[in-house]
């Protein structure tokens, strides 16, 4: 299950549907099953306490058992009808990686016509910190390297 057209626009839905014609980040996350969860980032005057836009589908998918598959983020600027494709930070890399080096994620892509193209976390990331302890990408339970069976 791919980051494609259709992931994009739940996320485009979503930041519309939020932040109708200001500046904004949202995202959305398709799991094993097909499903979307969509998710926006948390604003704050302390920008400590601000979140990812990937954040809530990430959580939501954890709570629920559920492994992410894709996850595209876009990003409007205000009184912008352009929208940008944003590859997920190094924070929501390493949060997605818990699903693998084979998440597909939208990234911004000028040689692209539509602006953007997918790749896996593994070619964004091809030396991942944590495979220098596991000699391959960590597995899911070596990732939980906390939670008891």
């Amino acid at each position: 299950m791919k980051a494609d057209q259709t992931l994009l626009d739940a996320a485009l839905d979503q930041l519309n549907r939020r932040w109708p014609s200001s500046s904004g980040v949202a995202a959305a996350a398709r799991l094993d099953d097909g499903s979307i969860l969509t998710g926006v980032s948390l604003s704050n005057i302390n920008a400590a306490m601000t979140l990812c836009a990937e954040t809530g589908p990430i959580m939501t998918a954890y709570s629920e058992g559920r492994a992410i598959t894709a996850s595209i983020c876009v990003s409007r600027e205000a009184n912008s009808a352009d929208v940008l494709v944003l590859a997920p930070c190094g924070a929501c890399q390493e949060r997605l990686a818990l699903w693998g080096p084979d998440v597909e994620v939208g990234v911004h892509d000028r040689d692209a016509a539509s602006g953007w193209s997918s790749r896996t976390l593994r070619e964004l990331n091809p030396y991942y910190w944590a495979s220098a302890f596991t000699g391959v990408w960590p597995t899911r339970a070596e990732h939980e390297w906390d939670v008891a069976d």
